[in-house]
């Protein structure tokens, strides 16, 4: 498709030769292309139509990469790739050796640092600042943070740390705020004004001048001080921002372009850290995304012609069957509460919102305080479940150790996305989990279909207390594990062969993997058993006993090597006087790829080609 000022863009800075009356329709072209793109892809749509214009401001009247741009949450970045010249590796968006659907340092020098998580961009862009104030260097730093990030408290935390930062700008992306007409009126008149640098100057020679008079001057400035903080805070409430050193600017309009470009331009001189409060609209050229942004925040492919509202969850995943479980259990559990952090049908928890409200929590993106407000419900006799990504739940770990598992509170964590994630790359892997929950004592089970997730679930609800957890991968069940069913007990050993010597030993998804790699050998006249685990940690009572009569222990596992539960196992396994081989496949988290699952695997030597090779090249090598 052509796109009459989208294809002038051909490299970084291309954007500056347009005339200021073209960024409109180019802003039209880009908009039409990420809904084309996406569309055909997949990735990041709602979020990413909401910044085109700023976006294109910026690129019009900064010097990058001079100038640095950092994004909070990176995945609002579509139109800032489309501008440094990666439009053709959006035919590759979020695949093996395609573009990143985030930041990506490696991928470009025009991308300043990596934005999977939310909360982070404020505080590392002071660092960038502060980093150019010591080096001399030149150049302004802008940090561009959405609303929802403001619901995390390392926000707060980076804004206390501005001290007089002259080369920081941070823009507020408020894609929810609504602002009555004539409060607009009014706050664009004072963003006009405040954004004149003739404003700048008349303000420092007024201060100066007053500052001379004897006895009078610095009360004269405090009092005009005061007076314009008091008409500010009833306009448009800045006085937090101004409290915190920062010139309060806005609201603005965050898709008029050419109003957004000529502010820009007023900002290249600056006396103080500037916060400007851009309003946008999520989903913005896309009628559904517009009426639900939620619901095309990330979606898979979808045909244009035949649009229906994507879903975050499908509508058979292990992220439904836990909600809809975890709704039918609280109806039974009045003490039973559900807490998430701004991913309420991501982790299926929609269920138990519509029926359970009273009981329900999204305390937006602040995962450490999702979990000591679940300590503080369960320090006082309620049973909270804490669904959070495992790639997030990173973010909680003080939390956990200290709030939770310290007091042996009674918890439930729910990690989904468990595993290998595909196409996200390496910000959102949740491979590390299964390391973080046992090195802290915390009983974790890992089930591999839709059965066992459902059983499970209910026994960790009923029968458990303390600090648990529970996790499962993302999407839906794969049909060679569905079939297995669920047998309720810790661990499985799938049709054994009688004399076998050699076991594979995996849970969770990964358990398809060993499945296969036993076919395998079997062609090639190797028997092998499958063993399969359901709890992970700790090591299943029976299970070292069991594994004693092997030679061969093979243990596949779509999470980090070390600390993990195969080096658990080993260790468990030598403890008790085992003396065999012991094979581990684990995930090398130094080398981690933006690709599908199945690729994922076979780069990590997870497949099942991998695994029976290796049990293979161990036959041979003894013969």
């Amino acid at each position: 498709m052509a796109y009459a000022y989208l294809d002038r863009i051909k490299a970084p800075g291309d954007v500056k030769k347009l005339s200021l009356a073209d960024l409109v329709p180019l802003c039209d072209d880009i908009r039409r292309f990420l809904i084309e793109s996406v569309s055909a892809t997949g990735g990041h749509l709602s979020s990413n139509l909401g910044v085109v214009e700023l976006t294109v401001a910026l690129h019009y009247a900064l010097n990058l990469p001079q100038d640095k741009i950092l994004f909070d949450v990176g995945h609002q970045c579509y139109t800032h790739k489309l501008l440094t010249g990666r439009r053709a590796g959006f035919a590759a968006l979020r695949q093996k050796d395609g573009l990143s659907g985030f930041p990506a340092p490696q991928e470009s020098p025009y991308d300043t640092f990596i934005a999977g998580h939310g909360n982070t961009a404020l505080s590392a862009a002071i660092g960038v600042a502060r980093a150019k104030k010591i080096k001399g260097e030149p150049g302004k730093v802008i940090a561009i943070v959405g609303d929802g990030a403001f619901t995390g408290g390392m926000v707060y935390e980076g804004m206390n740390n501005v001290s007089m930062l002259n080369n920081l700008i941070v823009i507020l992306n408020d894609n929810k705020m609504s602002i009555s007409k004539n409060v607009g009126q009014m706050a664009n008149y004072l963003t006009k004004l405040r954004t004149d640098p003739k404003y700048f100057h008349a303000k420092a020679q007024m201060e100066t001048a007053l500052g001379r008079i004897p006895g009078i001057g610095d009360g004269m400035i405090r009092l005009l001080q005061s007076g314009k903080k008091f008409i500010r805070r009833g306009i448009y409430h800045s006085t937090m921002f101004e409290e915190m050193g920062f010139q309060y600017i806005g609201p603005v309009d965050g898709h008029n372009v050419i109003a957004l470009t000529q502010m820009m331009n007023n900002l290249s001189e600056q006396f103080a850290p500037i916060f400007l409060h851009v309003v946008t609209q999520k989903g913005k050229g896309l009628k559904p995304a517009e009426e639900n942004p939620g619901e095309f925040h990330s979606v898979s492919a979808f045909d244009l012609d035949h649009l229906t509202n994507p879903e975050v969850s499908p509508k058979d995943s292990f992220s439904t069957k836990f909600g809809a479980k975890l709704s039918a259990l609280g109806s039974d559990r009045k003490d039973l509460c559900a807490i998430t952090a701004a991913m309420k049908y991501g982790t299926g928890l929609q269920f138990f919102k519509h029926e359970h409200i009273e009981r329900f929590f999204d305390v937006g993106m602040a995962e450490q305080h999702a979990v000591t407000f679940a300590a503080g419900l369960a320090s006082q006799g309620l049973l909270p479940v804490v669904a959070i990504y495992s790639t997030f739940f990173q973010r909680a770990y003080d939390q956990i150790i200290h709030d939770v598992n310290l007091m042996h509170l009674n918890v439930l964590f729910a990690v989904d996305r468990a595993g290998l994630v595909p196409n996200d790359g390496e910000t959102h892997q949740g491979i590390y989990d299964p390391a973080f929950f046992s090195q802290i004592g915390i009983p974790t089970f890992s089930p591999s279909n839709y059965a066992e997730l459902e059983y499970w679930l209910e026994h960790l609800v009923q029968d458990f207390d303390g600090p648990r957890a529970i996790r499962y991968p993302r999407g839906e069940e794969k049909p060679s594990l569905a079939a297995l069913g669920c047998s309720g007990k810790a661990f499985d050993f799938l049709e054994p062969h009688q004399h076998a010597k050699i076991v594979l030993v995996s849970y969770g998804a990964e358990a398809e993997e060993i499945m296969a790699a036993a076919d395998l050998l079997l062609q090639k006249g190797i028997a092998a058993d499958c063993c399969k685990l359901v709890q992970i940690y700790p090591i299943p009572d029976g299970l070292c006993e069991a594994l004693m009569a092997y030679d061969t222990i093979l243990f596949a596992e779509d999470t980090i090597r070390t600390g993990g539960i195969g080096q658990q196992l080993c260790f468990a396994m030598q403890q008790a006087g085992w003396q065999g081989k012991f094979l581990l496949h684990a995930v090398d988290n130094r080398h981690l790829l933006h690709a599908n699952v199945p690729q994922l695997r076979k780069d990590q030597k997870l497949d099942a080609a991998s695994l029976a090779e290796d049990v293979a090249k161990q036959g041979r090598s003894r013969e």
